[in-house]
């Protein structure tokens, strides 16, 4: 009884894993990367340079757009 139960729930928690890798990572983990870059710097900036840094996410997302389409587009 104790087996099944611990059996559910290694298989519900891996689901969740599962469900959030893909999620967060998707079919391009250059854009994952890069937006994880991209929050690193602008709370660098915004807490050790006291720079007004909220333009850098949406800077970055322009520019990583293209780049996977691009590679997504080469793919095939």
């Amino acid at each position: 009884m104790a087996g099944e139960e611990a059996g559910r729930v290694t298989a519900r928690v891996r689901a969740f894993g599962d469900f959030v890798y893909d999620f967060v990572i998707g079919d391009d983990w250059w854009v994952a990367a890069g937006v994880a870059a991209a929050l690193a710097v602008t709370y660098l900036l915004a807490h050790a340079a006291s720079v007004a840094a909220w333009w850098l996410i949406p800077a970055v997302l322009v520019l990583l757009l293209p780049v996977s389409l691009w590679r997504a587009i080469r793919k095939r």
